[in-house]
């Protein structure tokens, strides 16, 4: 087994649920309260800010040019959906200022704080056992809610939203990051496999609390 799939395998019970989550069920099916998912997406706005600032702090921390490289380009990424490149502020009818003004869920600031105290005090391949599954997960989800539903892609509002995680940019910012993970933990032992499943495992746990955010508008 590689690592990623380690990690992937040890959290297999929390990524199973995330399809079924009634948020994501609703997207699927387009019937999602569009006032949820403006909640979220202010949130999940919100919430990028502090989560490129673990990438950063990967990058000033990285050892080699290619691991800075790779934590400057999903800065890049990140910023760029900051500065409303994606459109999904827009779509929801959120401004800057109500952005600036809007307080920040609790559950949110809990789980970039867990991120940024591991890109402090650890070192790269942590850092990613952290960030991936945010990254990565919406790429998984929105696969396996199109496998189960094609025509879902195909609904007004939130088709593009889904389509848009599966498109050929976004896993391939995805494969660079498990490709990294995989060869930044050549060598590593039991013990520190075991640490990165643990900080992987409860990334994912937040991944899951976030939807419940998103749902029940606030946590």
């Amino acid at each position: 087994m590689t690592t990623t799939e380690r990690l992937l395998e040890a959290a297999k019970e929390i990524w199973e649920q995330f399809p079924r989550h009634p948020f994501l069920v609703g997207i699927q099916k387009g019937t999602l309260d569009r006032e949820k998912f403006r909640y979220y997406a202010i949130q999940g706005h919100l919430y990028l800010r502090d989560y490129a600032k673990s990438f950063a702090v990967g990058m000033a921390k990285a050892e080699t040019q290619e691991v800075a490289r790779l934590f400057l380009r999903h800065i890049d990424a990140i910023n760029q959906e900051l500065d409303g490149k994606s459109g999904q502020m827009e779509k929801v009818g959120v401004t800057k200022e109500e952005l600036d003004a809007t307080p920040r869920a609790l559950d949110s600031i809990s789980y970039t704080s867990f991120m940024l105290r591991i890109a402090y005090e650890e070192g790269a391949a942590e850092i990613l056992a952290a960030v991936l599954p945010c990254g990565y997960s919406y790429e998984w989800i929105a696969r396996q809610l199109i496998s189960q539903d094609p025509d879902c892609v195909k609904r007004p509002f939130y088709g593009d939203w889904l389509e848009r995680f599966v498109s050929e940019e976004y896993a391939a910012e995805n494969a660079d990051l498990l490709q990294a993970m995989n060869r930044l933990t050549e060598g590593y032992s039991e013990q520190q496999l075991r640490h990165l499943i643990e900080i992987f495992t409860l990334s994912s746990r937040y991944e899951l609390a976030f939807w419940d955010l998103g749902w029940n508008m606030g946590g």
